[in-house]
């Protein structure tokens, strides 16, 4: 009855006008903005073909399957067999279009309108799945790697945060290998029992543990160091250093620093130095955890000496410290995301490994490396800090130190000259003194927070035959800088190219940034409309129209009191977990970010009234003492789907010598993705936000956790094909690592504990993963 009578057909006409109406109304804005014309003239059609439902329905079955295929023509002269950006584009229009084969639209409408619009909805969807096949077998056309002999002499351990000294996160270690790897099992998992900062409400948890000295070493909550059996994964010890949690922003810490002492030290051989929350710097007896009461003041140095007055807990060390030629080299974090404008000074220290005693410091604002400041006096205060890990040239005696800005991040009229020289750069210190050998700016006058975030990576690359020693230098922005370590020179040239200018009155923005002209970018190229996503055709039309209200005139908007779009957004490109380099390939493995964001400078009366309870996409920095606060937020359409197409999240492999690019793939599926943080349990590869980094392995293989589906991954290092994963009980945004154990048996092991920037669980997990006995 209901069919005979064609109430399908008349609910199909009211869907349609409403649609219609949106794609108008919608349609013309962006028509204003100098967009798009597609959808106000199919929100006209639309409108019409519903009237025809009403009046004529065969015609308006014949209309609406013309729409639906000019539709996909319009789709595919857009954006090609890109399945993810042809989902809202066409699945909405074929969805409604199949609701022509219902027996009551069918009857109506006429068999063969109605078969005509139901084709041009089945044409739609198959194309759109013949996108998401293509994607995933075009993969599959480059050559598997070779797996090569391995050192003889390698003893497997993992020393140090990045496995050496330069940072590479290479273990030549093969027992592992591209033919072997799908076998990998679970063979132990270590939960932390330590609780979390209460105000932070979740763990923070991101180490990199080491494996030497016949255990495995690392950090968890509330700076605790616990010492694993590498067999078992069973703990053995743990050292807990009872932090003062006042005011304490984050507890981060991402591993600890192994030392051992020259022969004939009798108290504590081998130590482990690390920095707390709380700002002191403690040396643990390796074999047993106790305090090594030799070492400063009965175990630790106080690192809030001469800072002068820090709110409480405004400096705190969340990376481990470089010891180079016995010399613990130290920076901390200071609490940006507050923008205290008297922030603590960014001073970075070298103390001696044994003793604790402070050897010098490097003070930006001071001429000539320093000790401790007179009483009364203090280190420079709000100069540019250094939060990451640092790497090391031990036989030139350099160490590399990655800074950021000097708060507040997003305003820089009061900057001192300091601030301008080094904020967001590379710095070359003579490990022994503390002198500036050389620095290399990144951003030049930072208004975006790109401080460089990923640990430097020492390699030898080869030129005329000729060993050159060299400093990858990952950053934020998505350019790779390559750079002679003995001088800071550029070896690949470095190129001044003109930005947006204007912003805020009196702000001194830098006409021109730098470029490299040797290895791709991993940013990719500018946004533009044809960029725009949703999970659905409406809510991609909101975001089209928003994107041209934007300011966005591609890199370095400076920020202002109107909304400007960034991208790379400030959690990069490449942050952290930095780049991973194959010695035996010259391969370079990088993981990357790939989400835009919107800043607008806001009063501070604007910044008060704003309730951002439970927000997780948008945060505040009050930047105190300036006259305007900023409100950063991700870019995200009304259904809380990012406003750009995937891919969120990729992984690339890049040839060191020709800095060629030589395969990328979007790193993780849609598994845990969807609109308002709703798991579409879909194991599609789209390419997911990610906070970590991989490691290459003498096996040909990458392996990498870092992905928002909450897996750790292995890939084939030669084609970027996945071997193998395993699911993890949250995002493992750490570094993984892997080493041999006594047995001989090669363990591959990741910290597993989410990150508060990608949504799911929270743990404090550690699991290793090896071949079957």
């Amino acid at each position: 009855m209901y069919y005979s009578s064609g109430i399908s057909r008349q609910l199909l006409g009211i869907l349609l006008a409403l649609l219609g109406a949106a794609f108008a109304w919608g349609g013309w804005q962006l028509l204003q903005l100098d967009g798009s014309a597609y959808y106000v003239a199919t929100g006209v059609a639309l409108l019409f073909t519903a009237l025809c439902l009403f009046v004529m329905p065969a015609l308006g079955a014949w209309l609406f399957g013309a729409i639906v295929w000019a539709t996909l023509g319009w789709s595919l002269w857009e954006v090609g067999m890109d399945g993810w950006a042809l989902v809202p584009r066409l699945t909405l229009l074929a969805v409604l279009a199949l609701v022509f084969l219902l027996p009551g639209t069918l009857r109506t409408a006429g068999a063969g309108a109605a078969s005509w619009a139901a084709l041009s909805g089945l044409a739609s969807l198959v194309v759109v799945g013949g996108a998401f096949a293509l994607a995933d077998w075009q993969g599959e056309e480059l050559p598997s790697a070779t797996v090569q002999p391995a050192p003889a002499a390698d003893a497997g351990e993992w020393r140090v945060w990045g496995r050496n000294a330069a940072g590479d996160r290479f273990s030549p270690l093969q027992q592992i290998d591209n033919s072997n790897v799908h076998q990998l099992e679970l063979a132990w998992r270590y939960d932390s029992d330590v609780p979390p900062l209460a105000s932070f409400g979740a763990h923070s948890f991101e180490p990199t543990p080491l494996a030497a000295n016949g255990y495995l070493y690392l950090c968890v909550d509330r700076n605790v160091v616990v010492a694993l059996d590498p067999e078992t994964g069973k703990e053995r010890w743990r050292h807990d250093p009872d932090i003062n949690l006042d005011g304490v922003f984050v507890t981060t810490c991402r591993g600890v620093s192994y030392y051992e002492a020259p022969p004939g030290t009798s108290k504590c051989p081998r130590r482990l130095i690390y920095g707390t929350a709380d700002g002191r710097l403690l040396a643990v007896n390796a074999d047993d955890g106790s305090a090594c009461t030799s070492f400063g003041d009965n175990g630790a140095a106080d690192m809030r000496l001469g800072m002068g007055r820090i709110p409480p807990g405004a400096l705190s060390v969340t990376s481990p410290p470089a010891i180079v030629n016995g010399v613990a080299v130290v920076g901390q974090f200071v609490n940006d995301y507050l923008s205290f404008f008297d922030a603590p000074a960014g001073v970075i220290r070298g103390y001696d490994a044994l003793s604790g005693e402070l050897r010098w410091a490097w003070d930006a604002g001071y001429p000539v490396p320093r000790g401790l400041p007179e009483e009364g006096d203090s280190y420079t205060l709000d100069t540019p800090n250094a939060w990451s890990v640092f790497s090391a040239d031990p036989e030139r005696g350099l160490v590399f130190i990655p800074t950021g800005n000097s708060p507040p991040d997003y305003y820089g009229v009061e900057r001192s000259a300091a601030a301008l020289k080094y904020s967001s750069s590379i710095v070359a210190l003579d490990a022994a003194t503390g002198a500036v050998r050389w620095s290399f700016q990144t951003v030049h006058h930072d208004l975006w927070d790109y401080d460089v975030a990923s640990q430097p990576v020492a390699v030898d690359i080869y030129q005329d035959g000729q060993p050159l020693p060299a400093l990858i230098v990952p950053t934020k922005r998505g350019e790779t800088f390559l750079l002679d370590r003995r001088d800071g020179t550029p070896i690949d040239p470095v190129v001044e190219k003109p930005v947006p200018q204007g912003g805020l009155p009196g702000e001194p923005i830098s006409p021109t940034q730098p470029y490299t002209t040797g290895f791709p970018s991993l940013a990719g190229e500018h946004l533009t409309e044809t960029d725009m996503w949703g999970m659905t055709a409406l809510d991609q039309l909101w975001c089209r129209v928003r994107f041209r209200q934007l300011r966005y005139e591609g890199d370095f908007n400076p920020p202002s009191t109107d909304t400007t779009l960034n991208y790379p957004g400030a959690a990069g490109g490449s942050n952290w977990g930095s780049v991973s380099v194959d010695l035996d390939r010259g391969i370079m493995v990088a993981s990357s970010l790939h989400m835009a964001e919107t800043g607008q400078m806001i009063t501070h009366e604007e910044a008060a009234a704003l309730d951002l309870a439970g927000s997780k996409d948008t945060l505040l920095y009050p930047q105190e003492r300036v006259p305007y606060a900023f409100k950063r937020k991700v870019f995200l359409s009304p259904l809380g789907a990012p406003c750009q197409r995937p891919p969120y999240g990729r992984i690339s492999a890049f040839a060191i010598g020709s800095r060629e690019l030589l395969w990328s793939k979007p790193l993780g599926t849609a598994e845990h993705s969807g609109p308002w943080g709703i798991e579409t349990r879909l194991p599609i590869t789209m390419g997911v936000p990610n906070a970590g980094g991989a490691i290459t392995t003498g096996g040909g293989l990458v392996f990498i956790g870092a992905a928002q589906d909450r897996r750790l991954r292995a890939l084939d290092i030669g084609n970027g094909r996945e071997l193998w994963s395993a699911r993890l009980p949250a995002v493992g945004a750490a570094t993984p690592m892997t080493y041999t154990a006594p047995s001989g048996r090669q363990f591959v092991v990741i910290a597993a504990g989410g990150h508060p920037g990608i949504p799911g669980p929270s743990a404090a997990a550690v699991l290793a993963y090896a071949l079957p006995r």
